[in-house]
């Protein structure tokens, strides 16, 4: 639409014609996120094909102790998801880049506290030394892909909720909107077990998401 031209719905309409289909789909305000990116790391254990897992290590602020996969937020340096994923990788698992094969990316995960994550599937070459980075990796650990093929998670479920922060215009609603939390919706949490792990929340949603393709479409076709 060019600026002074007088609108009508043709106008419009035309404006929009040239700009709708250049839309790339993206999710709206996603720079109001926290963007990360993970691996799901496929690795040969005694001839078994196995997915690795980190336990986060004691010393982080956020969910320590917690299981995950090799990952972190996107910085600017990164040329895209893919890069910061696999530099991640290599940071908390003390491997080469060169290590790493990228398989593919699974759909984006938007979880309910805000985070957009980017899921890619790697292959780490069997024989290389795992040296953990300790101030972010308490250890790492394995499962079988055909154990998880046959596991069936636990599902429990959890509420998210809203409250209108200081400042908030209320004069601008109406007067029976509420002023404290107000539940709005609650959704699924999965819990994989393995021995003593336990594999749950975002990292378990991953997984589910990565078994599902497993069972639907690599019937018969080696993994690794």
């Amino acid at each position: 639409m060019i600026r002074g031209e007088a609108m009508d719905t043709h106008t419009v309409r035309r404006a929009l014609a040239g700009a709708l289909p250049n839309q790339s789909g993206k999710i709206v305000n996603a720079e109001d996120y926290l963007q990360a990116a993970v691996t799901i790391p496929l690795i040969e254990i005694a001839g078994q094909p196995s997915i690795l897992f980190e336990v986060r290590s004691g010393k982080l602020n956020w969910q320590p102790g917690d299981i995950c996969f090799p990952g972190g937020r996107i910085e600017n340096r990164d040329s895209s998801p893919l890069e910061a994923a696999v530099r991640e990788t290599v940071e908390e698992l003390g491997v080469k880049k060169g290590d790493i094969a990228a398989l593919g990316a699974l759909d984006l995960l938007v979880s309910p506290i805000g985070v957009i994550l980017y899921p890619y599937v790697v292959h780490i070459t069997t024989d290389v030394a795992l040296v953990p980075n300790m101030d972010e990796v308490a250890e790492v650990f394995t499962v079988p892909l055909d154990f998880l093929l046959a596991a069936k998670p636990q599902t429990a479920f959890m509420e998210t909720a809203t409250k209108p922060l200081d400042g908030f215009p209320f004069e601008l609603l109406p007067p029976a909107y509420p002023r404290g939390y107000r539940g709005r919706a609650k959704y699924p949490v999965l819990f994989y077990q393995y021995n003593h792990y336990v594999i749950w929340g975002v990292t378990a949603r991953v997984l589910a998401a990565f078994i599902g393709i497993c069972q639907n479409r690599m019937s018969g076709y080696p993994l690794l």
